[in-house]
């Protein structure tokens, strides 16, 4: 049984009207009411716990009462649960849609992922220099390990969610990110593969042009975009489900710090040609893994609305006491 928790303060003006559309909601449970006793804000405290297929209508219904901007709205999710009530609701009455996404909660995850402190920029940098040496040795091993350092698909997600709900803020915060972010990586691995250069460092094998990794990174080709694009279509589908497993295999299928890697150590060593195919592999896939991510969460909004259409009509045309 799929439930979360909600916890409000109300303003005691708002209290009855909230309360009334909660109580009058046969998919809330255990709803308690604490007048005049939540401070800061100050209000009436109301807790209650909502199936997580139903909470997406409650949670619109209590923000179009505009309480989270007079009081506020937290919710927890429900590790565990016992209630023979709620489990008949949610299996007779809900069906599919009981695990419908919360959406709130789906977005609020890609918004935190959108918050870039200075250790954003320093996993990139760190994610870009391993990168390198994964390059110069031909390790992938080393490639796959930056490719899980990387933070940048959080700012991708949050690109794509901005353009979803047409935030210009957010999109304009994300790209600014990543372009800073990625140029700093480039620049940083530039210097590092410079000074490997310099000292004559590098392995012989790449020395004499045999670069398997490279090469399977500075080519973008029909491969990449249908790796991109699998790879877009997972990532939010696993943020939707909170599935972390399938989200990792998205951070170690897409070609982006691999790519900005690849221009610095290129440059470097004078491979002008490898630099423009890594830069267009990078852009490629960033440009097709927001719009991608777009399209992904409209279409999935689209069908769980489906899905809730039919299930509200299926239980309309039951009959009563069936």
């Amino acid at each position: 049984m799929e439930m979360i928790h909600v916890r409000l303060v109300s303003p005691p003006d708002l209290t009855s009207r909230a309360v009334g559309l909660l109580a009058d909601d046969p998919y809330v449970f255990n709803l308690v009411v604490l007048r005049e006793l939540a401070r800061n804000p100050d209000g009436d405290a109301v807790e209650c716990d909502v199936l997580a297929g139903a909470a997406n209508d409650v949670l619109r219904g209590l923000r179009d009462l505009e309480l989270e901007r007079r009081g506020s709205i937290v919710i927890e999710p429900v590790e565990m649960a016992f209630s023979a009530t709620a489990a008949k609701a949610e299996h007779k009455q809900l069906g599919a849609l009981a695990h419908a996404p919360v959406w709130e909660e789906v977005e609020a995850r890609i918004r935190a992922e959108g918050t870039y402190l200075p250790s954003f920029y320093l996993y990139l940098v760190i994610a870009g220099v391993i990168g390198s040496v994964g390059i110069l040795t031909n390790s992938q091993i080393l490639i796959v390990a930056a490719m899980v350092v990387g933070p940048e698909y959080g700012a991708i997600t949050s690109v794509a969610l901005g353009i979803d709900r047409g935030n210009g803020t957010r999109i304009r915060q994300g790209i600014f990110a990543l372009a800073v972010g990625f140029l700093t990586a480039i620049v940083v691995t530039f210097l590092f593969s410079w000074a490997i250069r310099g000292l004559e460092l590098q392995p012989r094998a790449f020395d004499l042009g045999i670069r398997p990794v490279s090469s399977l990174i500075d080519a973008p080709n029909v491969f990449s975009v249908v790796v991109a694009v699998l790879a877009g279509i997972v990532g939010i589908v696993s943020l939707t489900q909170a599935r972390t497993s399938a989200l990792l295999g998205v951070f170690i299928s897409v070609t982006t710090i691999p790519a900005a890697a690849d221009v610095g150590v290129s440059c470097a060593f004078s491979s002008w040609s490898e630099a423009r195919g890594s830069m267009l592999q990078l852009l490629l896939n960033i440009v097709l893994l927001i719009a991608v991510g777009v399209l992904t969460l409209r279409f999935q909004r689209a069908v769980w609305r489906r899905i809730g259409r039919g299930s509200v009509h299926s239980r309309s045309r039951r009959p009563r006491g069936g």
